[in-house]
């Protein structure tokens, strides 16, 4: 371990020393003055607008079981079934999977980030308004596919940017704050779906569609804000003094990022898509999805399954996001300083899959115990998803293919859904393959970070011949 952290060194000492940015020159606290400014105009946004975008994936979920007793949740009001209801959201998934890798490309080549998530953010923000008027289900259906092609982009687009403004080791803990909010978003849409549960029948509607003229009509005001606040690039913040923004765009320098309209090589390209270590990534991060695609469109259904009412079940799903919300916090910033990515996503899938195993194991009358290994298992799902995403923006094989790496692995994530939104057939099915997901990304995790040790200590370079510190 020691040799392979001094050999670590001695590679960031070199990559830093031909570059712009010397670590012995560098000002840590300009940086962290930068840091305090940028976190106030991007993290709060894009916090509030990921909420608002896990709201709106997560709403199908609460519409489907609210109201059930009274014979007024989506599935009985528009004749849906439950397989029609997992072919609904794997379509969603399918959506997802298509469309991230080009919506980052014509963001990194075509449109501004604020215009792009702008536009994205009011698309799929008006369909869920619509949404609220649906009466059968082929229109559920294919609004449903429409909200994912908006949707998809949407996340690997504020990684991208997270990317363009923040250096490689300062990412992890804002991609966590950012993802940390879908966390909140499911315990905020239980109460909000507990809320408009008890308003069913107000002004002749159901409460699910209350739901969805809600949370619509709030992700459509977020448009504006968007436009107007949200920083496209150091050259263009206009909040940025001039030798603020070569600072800005200096720093980052070292080991990546920044912003570069300049396309990537076809080996480039090639290696970012299927060399042996980014395919790991990309598995682990399906592998990882399933457990969270389980929280995300089945809580409810789960929670319900342990013997609570529909709209008791809205408030039991927040405990277990909560819980994942702080450990995603906690776990990221700890990563980050340490530049420990693997071990910590080992620990915590490690953690996450006893839950789901004691879940699957346990009597179906053990309801407060099965409960309790319900709030194990977040622990594993969400904490995962930002170092995983991290760990990917540091290590892509070339500087140029960060935007499409993110994509990717972040593409991966509706085949996750897919997947997620089958197994639940049969309850004990589900659990005991969430913790089969959850071993596999901890021994993923594992052996990627044993590799990225024997890359530094033997000085691989990246896609473009480029000395690189693989990151941990």
């Amino acid at each position: 371990m020691e040799k392979i952290e001094a050999q670590e060194q001695l590679e960031e000492n070199a990559v830093a020393s031909s570059g712009d940015t010397n670590i012995e020159e560098f000002d840590h606290e300009r940086s962290k003055r930068l840091n305090r400014r940028l976190d106030f105009r991007i993290l709060p946004l894009c916090s509030l607008l990921y909420l608002l975008n896990f709201l709106d994936r997560g709403n199908i979920a609460n519409a489907k079981v609210l109201n059930q007793e009274t014979g007024d949740d989506l599935l009985q009001k528009t004749g849906m079934t439950a397989s029609g209801y997992s072919l609904t959201v794997t379509l969603f998934s399918l959506a997802y999977t298509l469309f991230e890798v080009p919506s980052n490309w014509i963001m990194k080549h075509y449109v501004r980030p604020s215009v792009w998530l702008a536009t994205l953010l009011g698309c799929w923000g008006a369909l869920t308004l619509g949404f609220a008027g649906v009466q059968n289900y082929a229109t559920v259906l294919v609004l449903r596919l429409l909200i994912g092609v908006f949707e998809a982009g949407f996340f690997p687009g504020i990684v991208y940017l997270i990317t363009i403004w923040y250096r490689h080791d300062e990412r992890s803990v804002r991609i966590a704050v950012v993802i940390a909010f879908c966390n909140l978003a499911g315990a905020f849409g239980g109460c909000i779906a507990y809320g408009l549960g008890t308003a069913n029948g107000g002004a002749g509607l159901e409460g699910f569609r209350w739901l969805f003229i809600l949370e619509g009509t709030i992700t459509m005001l977020c448009v504006i804000p968007t436009l107007l606040v949200l920083p496209d690039y150091p050259a263009r913040a206009k909040f940025l003094s001039p030798s603020e923004k070569k600072f800005a765009e200096d720093r980052l320098k070292e080991r990546g990022g920044g912003y570069s309209r300049d396309h990537a090589t076809r080996k480039e390209v090639l290696e970012t898509f299927f060399s042996p270590r980014m395919l790991a990534h990309y598995f682990a991060y399906i592998a990882n999805v399933v457990t969270q695609g389980s929280f995300t469109f089945f809580t409810p259904t789960l929670v319900t399954g342990l013997g609570y009412g529909s709209i008791q079940a809205q408030l039991l799903t927040v405990p277990p996001w909560v819980v994942g919300f702080v450990v995603a916090i906690l776990v990221s910033y700890s990563a980050d300083r340490l530049n420990a990515r693997g071990w910590h996503i080992t620990v915590i899938s490690v953690i996450g899959g006893a839950g789901w195993l004691t879940a699957g194991l346990l009597p179906a009358t053990s309801y407060v115990q099965k409960y309790g290994a319900l709030v194990m298992a977040a622990t594993g799902a969400f904490p995962a998803a930002p170092l995983c995403t991290s760990w990917v923006t540091v290590n892509s094989p070339s500087l140029l293919t960060i935007p499409f790496a993110i994509a990717l692995h972040n593409s991966c994530a509706g085949i996750g859904q897919i997947i997620a939104q089958w197994i639940w057939l049969d309850t004990r099915t589900g659990n005991f393959t969430c913790a089969a997901c959850n071993f596999f990304v901890a021994i993923v995790a594992f052996s990627l970070r044993i590799c990225y040790g024997r890359m530094n200590r033997k000085g691989i370079k990246d896609a473009r011949g480029e000395k690189r510190v693989w990151s941990y």
